[in-house]
């Protein structure tokens, strides 16, 4: 980085801090209104959580392997996040994900760019309305019942491990992207992660309390039990801990080179 691309960066680094802007999408120099945020949030979870158990249906009615069932659900994922993520950056910041956006309101509360409490309050909400919907949506495409709890129990040890894992390297991603002034690789980078973490991780990685909210009212390939919705976002709220350190342990700043 050169020096007028580091002065650059500091003024930028100021005005985050002035006026908090999300992750992990793009930063405006002017955010849009709260209630197209919200909208945005809203949006962009349903559609996401129509994609998950949208592709997950498809994906069992085409085959029987278990294997291939996975590939499919994965592959859908991966555009269809890409794609969201590039749309509604610029808008809201493209969270999508309670857990990234409580940690966004915990490093604003410690001095770094993030949401506000106001704004927590009203994206939450807005990603969890969205999932559900997003669900009931995905079932009504292809004539299923458009609320039937899951009895998909994902209760066991090893799956909670596995969210722990997933949504610490989530975390650590997107707030590693931020500290490197590298946010314009999210699109990219998120969507390539949450593809693999469907395949390295025992809990195929939700990673996302709305996500996981919503996936308990489709009982399809994708779905999760109601009993099993407690246990997952506690560990991904646990994980998203876990993932803070790692970004304050690894992206140190404001050490002098000599150090």
């Amino acid at each position: 980085m050169s020096a007028r691309d580091a002065a650059e960066h500091d003024r930028a680094g100021g005005a985050l801090a002035a006026e908090p802007q999300p992750a992990p999408g793009g930063t405006p120099p002017q955010s849009p209104p709260l209630p197209a945020r919200a909208a945005a949030e809203l949006v962009g979870t349903a559609a996401l959580v129509a994609v998950v158990v949208g592709s997950g249906i498809q994906a069992t009615e085409l085959t029987k392997d278990v294997g291939l069932q996975l590939l499919a659900n994965s592959t859908a994922t991966v555009f269809g996040l890409g794609v969201l993520i590039a749309l509604l950056g610029p808008v809201s910041g493209a969270h999508f994900n309670p857990a990234v956006t409580l940690a966004e309101w915990w490093t604003a509360r410690r001095g770094g760019a993030g949401v506000s409490l106001r704004e927590l309050g009203v994206y939450v909400p807005a990603q969890i309305v969205g999932a559900i919907a997003g669900s009931v949506l995905a079932d009504a495409m292809f004539g299923k019942q458009l609320v039937k709890w899951s009895t998909h129990d994902r209760s066991a040890g090893h799956l909670l491990l596995g969210e722990v894992v997933a949504t610490a390297g989530l975390i650590l991603l997107i707030f590693g992207l931020a500290r490197t002034d590298r946010l314009r690789f999210a699109p990219v980078a998120v969507a390539s992660y949450i593809g693999a973490a469907y395949w390295f991780t025992s809990s195929t990685s939700f990673a996302n309390p709305a996500v996981t909210i919503g996936r308990a009212f489709t009982d399809t390939f994708a779905g999760i039990a109601p009993a099993s919705v407690p246990g997952f976002i506690a560990m991904q709220l646990v994980g998203a801990a876990v993932g803070l350190g790692l970004v304050a342990l690894i992206f140190q700043t404001g050490r002098k080179a000599a150090e």
